[in-house]
């Protein structure tokens, strides 16, 4: 075997151990915001720098990595048709659970995922009545301004949320639009303690939305329902929120078992 080669070590998962190393490094890239060192990567992942050079040098041949004229590298242009698919994929999959939430609601139902320091809905299901809100698939939009935004960031450490909402500003949607980061923060402390978020006309006014984090989802990711104020009420509140738990946590079960089959 050639010195440089690197032996395709079975892992103890059974699988093999470079392949593992690999994407768990791609994973800490994306954590770091994208761009690293070789010398940050290794003090984070514990691996000695030859390896981790190694690996990065098959990642740059596959276009997945890209060294910076600064010798840093950053995550590679060809990730992005893997993750457009794998979010459209993502959204097939949670289509059926996000229609027994129509279902049971009579409330749109949408899901969405942390991109970056933006929201994107990846999956809707429209409610059936005529008076119903819409959410194009694909949009963007702030997490301080949305119910989705707050079940996403509610288990985040306080200085990441910090920090995000200082990259993106908190510019106000409407009159009720969260604008100051203590008070972002203490939106997010109610949403640990109730087990929901809400978003009460911050994104529209007249809309209410209601939202859960999916459970051991493989990305940040959250289910919710928006409807108007006058149909999601208090009352309407104690009714759907343990059903969106209930598909929140079927939801998680299907994309574990997507990941493992």
């Amino acid at each position: 075997m050639p010195p440089s080669a690197e032996p395709k070590t079975a892992s103890s998962s059974g699988g093999v151990q470079s392949l593992e190393r690999a994407f768990d490094l791609l994973e800490r890239m994306a954590d770091a915001g994208g761009e690293v060192g070789l010398s940050e990567l290794s003090t984070s992942s514990g691996l000695p720098l030859p390896t981790i050079h190694r690996l990065m040098r098959t990642l740059v041949t596959c276009g997945c990595v890209r060294q910076q004229a600064n010798r840093r590298y950053a995550l590679g242009p060809r990730l992005i048709r893997l993750g457009e698919s794998a979010s459209r994929l993502l959204g097939t999959w949670a289509r059926p659970h996000l229609a027994r939430l129509v279902e049971a609601t009579g409330e749109t139902a949408n899901m969405a995922l942390l991109d970056g320091d933006e929201v994107v809905y990846v999956a809707q299901v429209p409610s059936r009545h005529s008076m119903r809100m819409f959410t194009e698939v694909g949009r963007r939009v702030l997490p301080h301004t949305t119910g989705v935004g707050k079940a996403l960031l509610a288990h985040a450490p306080a200085e990441e949320v910090r920090a995000l909402l200082a990259r993106t500003g908190m510019p106000a949607v409407t009159p009720r639009t969260i604008t100051s980061p203590d008070e972002f923060l203490a939106a997010l402390e109610q949403v640990r303690e109730l087990g929901y978020a809400m978003d009460d006309n911050e994104q529209e006014m007249g809309v209410r939305c209601l939202a859960v984090p999916v459970p051991d989802s493989p990305t940040r990711a959250a289910i919710s329902i928006s409807g108007p104020a006058g149909r999601v009420t208090e009352e309407a509140t104690g009714e759907i929120v343990p059903v969106l738990k209930e598909v929140a946590a079927r939801l998680s079960a299907t994309l574990a078992d997507t990941g493992t089959g």
